[in-house]
Parts: C-alpha cells; structure tokens; sequence
C-alpha cells in the first residue's frame, strides 16, 4: 500500500491534533491549576470577591511584596512537618510492593502452572474479596489491633495494606504468568534446571514488565491510601493522604488550606515523574497481560 493512500487528510489531522490538545488541556488543567494556587494566599486563591485573584495574586503582593510565595510549602514542609509524612508514606511503599510482589510472583506462579481445578475457585474468591471496601476488612482489625497494642504503628498498615492488596497482585501476575508458555520450563529443566531455578533465571527475566506494572499500581494503592491508613495509623505515624486530610482541619480544630494544597502539589509531582519513567515498562508489561502465548 503506497503512503499516499495511508496518509490521513488535512483536515483529520487537525481535529485529531485539536481533540487531543483539548483533552490533554483538560486533564491536566486540576493539577497545573493546582500548582499555580500553591504559590498563592488563601485569599487570592479562594476569592469570593473576586476569581481573577488567583490569577493576578493581588492580595498576594499586598502580603509578601510579591505576586508569588512559597508560605504554603514553608508551613507545610517547616512548620507541620511534612517531611515525615513523605518519610512515613516511603517506608510504608516499599515494604508493601516489596511483600506484595514477593507474594503475589511466587503464588501466581505456582497458580498458573497447576493442573488443579481448585485454581479458578481460589482466584474467584481472590477477586471477591479485593472488591470488598477496605473500609470494611479494616474494622474487623481494629479490636485486634486494640488488644494486641499494635495500631498507630507503621508495620500494622503494610501488614493490612499487603493484605487489600495481595489478591489483586495475585490475580494480575497470574494473568500475566499464564501468558508466558509452558514450554520455556520444560526447556530449562532438559537445561539442569531445577523448577524454581527456572523460575528465577528463565520465567521472571521474560515477565519483567508485568512485574513492574504490577509493582507499581501495588505502590499505588499504598501511596494514595487514605481509608486505611487514616483508621490505623497515629498522629505521629500519619503517611502523606490523612497529613492532608489534616492540614484541611476539622470541626474542633483549625486547619490551614495553603498548607495542603501545597502538600497536594508536593505528593502529586512525583506520581508524574513517575509514571514518565517507567511508561514504557508499563506499557508492555499491560501489553503482554492481554496476549496469551
């Protein structure tokens, strides 16, 4: 086929490039708008009076001699120490992909390579119980949590957050498992190889893609988390979502919204940086779910 006849016309390639602008303009408008306000006082950002204050930060200048300021970061990062907050939602991450990941390899594995019928019925009840609200399995915790003196504690949300989380680990890397073939073990074991050899050196090298996609949307129920989290951790062990949640305030006590949104804007920036990196990874890694053999 001559490229002539594949290239598209004129003028679909500027609705095409003008639906995408738009969308694009439009699903990043909440965060860059966002970032914009953090810069701002509360007045100007939450204007009544008068919208165009956000933009111009006239009561900004008025305050900080500048229509600009960094006093929402300053109170958040100094003043209420966020930085622990980012410290806390850290540890809490990588301990629960690393235990999610290490769980769910091993058991999709070994799931998707048995001849047994009960496999279906376990996955079945696997996504079942991911589908309940979290919300729910957490309050059947905390009396245990109480009596043991274990809540307010780091290790006891990863321990729960693992625990929501694993059957969906389960089930995705056994997707993914089942669309590599059969065959690959059975050569590396005429190889010498013993079966969990050829798991390690054969089998993961091949899914690494999955494995990534799958670690990262585990680290993203552990980062964005805040029904659990909220529920079980202290006020001196509080990850990044309910450090928000706080700085907004409540009924009793006096919050400070600059002070989240710049908070907002500091948990947010590295989901981007993030996601940019490892697109190509994820990509595949979805890529190669949906493709069996």
């Amino acid at each position: 086929m001559s490229s002539a006849a594949t290239r598209k016309p004129l003028p679909l390639k500027i609705a095409l490039w003008a639906f995408v602008t738009i969308w694009l303009l439009m699903a990043a408008f909440p965060f860059l708008w966002t970032l914009w306000g953090s810069f701002k006082v509360e007045l100007d950002f939450f204007s009544i009076a008068d919208w165009t204050n956000a933009i111009t930060g006239a009561n900004t200048e008025r305050t900080h001699g500048s229509t600009f300021t960094g006093a929402g970061y300053d109170g958040a990062w100094v003043q209420e120490d966020f930085w622990r907050n980012v410290i806390n939602t850290t540890f809490v991450c990588i301990f629960v992909v690393c235990t999610s990941l290490t769980i769910g390899t091993l058991g999709g594995y070994a799931l998707s390579r048995s001849g047994f019928k009960y496999v279906f019925w376990l996955l079945i009840t696997a996504l079942i119980f991911r589908a309940i609200p979290p919300i729910t399995l957490v309050s059947g915790y905390l009396p245990v949590f109480f009596d043991w003196n274990v809540w307010g504690f780091l290790p006891t949300a990863i321990i729960v957050l693992v625990a929501i989380n694993q059957p969906f680990t389960l089930w995705m890397l056994h997707s993914f498992f089942e669309s590599i073939p059969k065959e690959l073990d059975e050569s590396a074991k005429v190889d010498g190889c013993t079966q969990f050899q050829a798991f390690r050196r054969v089998i993961i090298p091949v899914m690494w893609p999955g494995v990534i996609t799958t670690g990262l949307f585990s680290f993203l129920l552990a980062y964005n988390d805040f029904a659990v989290t909220s529920m079980i951790l202290n006020e001196g062990n509080r990850t990044m979502i309910p450090a928000i949640a706080a700085f907004m305030g409540t009924t009793q006590t006096e919050g400070n919204v600059m002070f989240a949104v710049a908070a907002v804007v500091s948990a947010t920036a590295p989901l981007f940086v993030m996601v940019l990196f490892f697109q190509r990874q994820i990509v595949s890694g979805l890529t190669a779910g949906a493709v069996k053999g």
